[in-house]
């Protein structure tokens, strides 16, 4: 997500894409502020001449239901407004995932990857939780320098892009790799076992994989990330979990998408981002088969 070095990805206009997210943030910022006035009660009945004056004296004094700018809506409207750097996905990939929060919002959401749009997803679950996971130790220093509030671990990934065809391989045709259970239980080689404890005990609503880096060979690739996020949505003890893969032009995010979060799960494809909705495999009397 912070990898604003992708070089094979496209990136929107930044005046564009600054403006878009300037308006979207100034119109969540309406709502909200509707639906708390909309909320209020008013007395039916007409006050009496004490109440009058006690009314004339205290309406000097705000009003107790003017509502403040969330500090997530104001640090995104200060942040875009004052840089040229915007996110890495287009407004159409945003969209996608801006419906689904639209309605799941507030909610749990788990990104992969620290970026200059983790203020944007933070404000659009305005009132959740979000929390980031980073690959660069240094990144993310600076980032809870300029940021404090933002919700960010550091993670480490021992897989290697150039080992994602054998992986692929593994994750395809051993029986453990089949197996939902808690990814720190899992014996398949594709489950991440070193995020933070409570990472694995939230269920996560939604699930945005755009880290960690995978544009050449020594990197980490995200066949860890694709593969964990499919197996802790299906391990949820009910409900569905909606993920996002970013970069599916490239062949791990291609291959390993289709592969363990489940072409019959695949819900949308916009421009470089895919979107899956995977249900609870715990539910019912019979486990569902990994894939349907």
């Amino acid at each position: 997500m912070r990898s604003n070095a992708k070089p094979q990805s496209p990136s929107p206009s930044p005046f564009n894409t600054k403006l878009i997210l300037i308006c979207a943030f100034f119109l969540l910022f309406l709502l909200l502020v509707f639906s708390t006035t909309s909320s209020s009660t008013f007395p039916t009945q007409q006050p009496s001449s004490s109440s009058i004056s006690e009314s004339h004296v205290s309406s000097s004094t705000p009003c107790p239901s003017c509502t403040k700018i969330p500090p997530s809506l104001a640090n995104a409207f200060i942040h875009y407004a004052t840089t040229n750097t915007t996110p890495q996905q287009t407004f159409k990939e945003i969209s996608v995932s801006a419906r689904v929060l639209e309605k799941k919002a507030p909610c749990n959401f788990l990104v992969f990857g620290l970026g200059h749009d983790s203020l944007m997803w933070e404000a659009l679950n305005h009132g959740g939780r979000t929390v980031f996971l980073e690959e660069d130790k240094a990144w993310i220093e600076q980032m809870k320098h300029k940021f404090p509030a933002l919700e960010s671990y550091h993670v480490e990934y021992s897989t290697k892009v150039h080992r994602s065809d054998a992986l692929l391989e593994t994750g395809l045709n051993k029986e453990s790799c089949k197996v939902v259970s808690d990814p720190r239980n899992s014996k398949c080689e594709l489950a991440h076992k070193g995020f933070p404890g409570e990472i694995y005990d939230v269920e996560w609503d939604l699930i945005m994989v755009d880290a960690p880096t995978g544009f050449h060979d020594e990197a980490p690739g995200r066949m860890n990330a694709i593969y964990t996020a499919g197996l802790m949505a299906r391990n949820r003890e009910e409900g569905e979990t909606d993920v996002f893969v970013h970069d599916v032009n490239r062949a791990v995010e291609d291959k390993f998408s289709k592969a363990f979060l489940c072409e019959g799960y695949l819900r949308e494809q916009q421009g470089l981002l895919r979107h899956f909705t995977i249900p609870s495999h715990r539910t019912g009397s019979a486990r569902q088969p990994f894939c349907p």
